[in-house]
């Protein structure tokens, strides 16, 4: 009978050693890479009129391990939009562009940044809008 419990328990550390190395498989062949990101918005603008700004984050994983886990978008030092995702809601592939619009009145600095939850970003990117009398 301790036969058999020696063997159950050699096996356990053999089956938790396994799932440890191909957990650490998992995560280091996927490309160890931060989240990053573009904007896409006119340089120039009427004064009132409605924006269209496009952020696109690129990431070469997304998997239930590491993924892109925050993107947003902030307008003269003030988030306007924010998405968050988990390993169950995660992006819906490695490149993916979300969208707003906003009405300008004002010059506009317009900074994106996204996140990956193991390596981080490559930080914020940052654009100008200049606004004209129309």
């Amino acid at each position: 009978m301790r036969w058999r419990r020696n063997i159950f328990f050699q096996c356990m550390k053999v089956l938790a050693a396994s799932f440890y190395l191909l957990i650490v498989c998992l995560v280091s062949t996927v490309s160890a890479d931060k989240s990053s990101v573009t904007i896409d918005a006119p340089e120039t603008a009427a004064k009132g009129s409605e924006i269209s700004i496009k952020v696109t984050t690129a990431h070469d994983a997304n998997n239930f391990l590491h993924y892109t886990n925050w993107v947003y978008i902030m307008v003269n030092d003030k988030e306007v939009a924010r998405w968050d995702y988990s390993w169950r809601k995660r992006p819906e592939d490695k490149t993916f562009t979300k969208e707003i619009t906003y009405t300008v009145n004002e010059p506009v600095e317009i900074k994106a940044e996204a996140n990956c939850n193991i390596h981080g970003s490559e930080g914020p990117q940052t654009i100008k809008i200049a606004v004209t009398d129309n």
